[in-house]
């Protein structure tokens, strides 16, 4: 093995650990033949697992935030890609990567509390739950299209069983079977695209793409691939059509219409712990790789080596894909909260109002500037707090009473007052309303929309604030139904501690972010350095793509 491959693997060391522990996991599962002890024994090697990765990615994540707040600077070492340059290591996957361990770390104890899930199989979960965690890795420090193609093949497959988990529930194989077919196809449309970006190229590398487009934008150079040159009036065309077929693919992953409609079935039908982690790890994951798909082919190079923050480059513009991003965004909210108004059963409430959130998260890529990016990210994380808090309550109700219809949560203000609580400030911080958490994500993302100026943006923006509005009627029919209609039964509900302290620990995030949310924000500010190479022509070392404010 060479020394250059030596370092490689030394980057690679949380994804080794993550590695290592699914094995773990599968022989734990064998060796284990108490089940009364598996779960608790398989949830404690699981979450090891998660804390090895964690210690090898907070020294990283650390250093950012030491620059962030001016302490230290980047070093250039540090910001560097591995595996013939497939794989980034850059702040941004460092962030994503932290928020993919804490949403996995929920997702396992949410898991632990599940009625929902057989002991005897919960081997087999964990390494599946962490198999896509390991998935979504490589989906934020892709740098290549293949890397993009393994990463959600990974998370894609694995998600398909783990929706049919339960294979004597009709729901949940009908949830699956439906994830199977979309994604499959989406799949197959993506891995088109890419064919096209490689006929089109002759590289799968996102720096290569770049570098071969701006020589197009600027001086008219086309690229040359085995001696053919691509034909002037179709090469523009055959990117945006290229584009559109990788976004099918990455579309699909976040559910934007008209990618979205396996959502409400399998978000229903999937174990109801799966379902929550699916809603948000995934999810930020898709945004993670369009971010990184974005940035490295359509954010020029700016001085010094760094990325210009004005958002898309001229060409980009001209294609039109902001244009296009815009509609797909204002029509995902707009669909989203409109079908998620007649729904009776909360998890499909719930998905409605996930692909809706989706349209608002899709505004900061039609602007695609330091503001939205930042937006994006810092929006993620409180999502995550808002959508896990609101499907955790959501579980507890259903492992009690055997359902998760609007009819089940009657009265939960008089027989579990905490988790009703609970999952009012959820809703009201998913809505948007402040002194909430949501609020200030929501904000971020209207400003840096209307920070960009136009008639366009202004009425995007305005799109979004009336949907987050309309989205308050569905929301505050879960909390009519458990502060404001009689209890079936007077009966306490008798939720497990877990839920009250789960419920607890997200709800005090969503408060405080809402009042002081300046060092998150200002440690996701800082972290927003992509890598990338130079041409090989003008630079044997690789440069950094750095959006922060100047």
């Amino acid at each position: 093995m060479s020394a250059f491959q030596v370092v490689d693997l030394t980057r690679f060391v949380p994804e080794l650990l993550l590695g290592g522990c699914i094995l773990f996991l599968f022989i734990g599962d064998l060796l284990v033949r108490d089940e009364r002890k598996k779960r608790i024994f398989l949830t404690a090697l699981a979450l090891a697992g998660l804390a090895s990765a964690a210690a090898a990615v907070i020294p990283t994540f650390w250093g950012n935030v030491q620059a962030a707040l001016g302490i230290e600077s980047y070093a250039t070492q540090d910001i560097v890609a591995a595996f013939s340059g497939q794989v980034a290591f850059d702040p941004v996957a460092t962030v994503f990567k932290i928020l993919f361990l804490v949403i996995t770390g929920v997702a396992i104890f949410t898991s632990l509390l599940s009625d929902e899930l057989p002991d005897r199989h919960m081997g087999e979960y964990y390494a599946l739950l962490l198999s896509i965690t390991f998935g979504m890795f490589l989906m934020a420090s892709a740098n290549d299209m293949l890397m993009i193609y393994l990463g959600v093949e990974l998370v894609s497959i694995v998600s398909y069983a783990m929706a049919g988990y339960r294979p004597r529930d009709k729901r949940s194989s009908e949830a699956a079977l439906k994830y199977v077919i979309y994604g499959g196809a989406a799949s197959g449309v993506m891995l088109f695209g890419i064919s096209l970006l490689y006929g089109l190229f002759g590289s799968t590398e996102l720096t290569t793409m770049h570098h071969a487009i701006v020589s197009w934008a600027s001086r008219g150079e086309l690229p040359v691939v085995d001696g053919v040159i691509a034909t002037a009036k179709l090469f523009p065309l055959t990117v945006l059509l290229a584009i559109v077929f990788v976004f099918v693919g990455i579309g699909y992953k976040i559910a934007v219409v008209p990618f979205h409609m396996w959502s409400p079935d399998v978000y229903e039908g999937a174990p109801t712990p799966f379902t929550g982690f699916l809603s948000v790890g995934p999810k930020a994951a898709g945004f993670a790789l369009l971010m990184r798909f974005f940035v490295g082919l359509f954010v020029a190079d700016g001085q010094n080596g760094y990325a210009a923050t004005d958002g898309f480059m001229a060409m980009a513009i001209d294609l039109p894909l902001p244009a296009m991003i815009g509609i797909i965004a204002a029509a995902t909210m707009t669909v989203g909260n409109l079908a998620a108004i007649p729904q009776t059963n909360v998890k499909r409430l719930l998905a409605y109002s996930s692909i809706a959130h989706a349209g608002y998260l899709l505004m900061g890529f039609v602007v695609l500037s330091v503001s939205s990016l930042h937006a994006v990210i810092f929006y993620l994380c409180i999502y995550f707090l808002m959508n896990m808090g609101a499907f955790a309550v959501c579980q507890a109700v259903r492992d009690r009473t055997g359902g998760e219809l609007l009819h089940d949560f009657r009265g939960l203000g008089k027989r579990e007052p905490i988790l009703a609580v609970a999952m009012v400030i959820f809703l009201l911080s998913l809505t948007g309303l402040p002194p909430l958490a949501g609020f200030v994500g929501k904000f971020y993302i209207f400003a840096a929309v209307i920070e960009r100026g136009g008639y366009w943006y202004w009425t995007l923006a305005l799109i979004g604030v009336l949907n987050s509005a309309v989205s308050l009627f569905y929301y505050m029919r879960v909390a009519r139904a458990m502060f404001l209609t009689e209890p079936l039964t007077d009966e306490p509900l008798r939720a497990k501690r877990g839920y009250l302290a789960l419920s607890t620990v997200l709800v005090v995030p969503v408060v405080v972010l809402g009042l002081y949310w300046a060092p998150v924000s200002e440690s996701i500010r800082g972290s927003l350095a992509f890598f990338r190479s130079q041409p090989m022509s003008a630079a044997a070392h690789p440069s950094v793509v750095d959006v922060r404010e100047p």
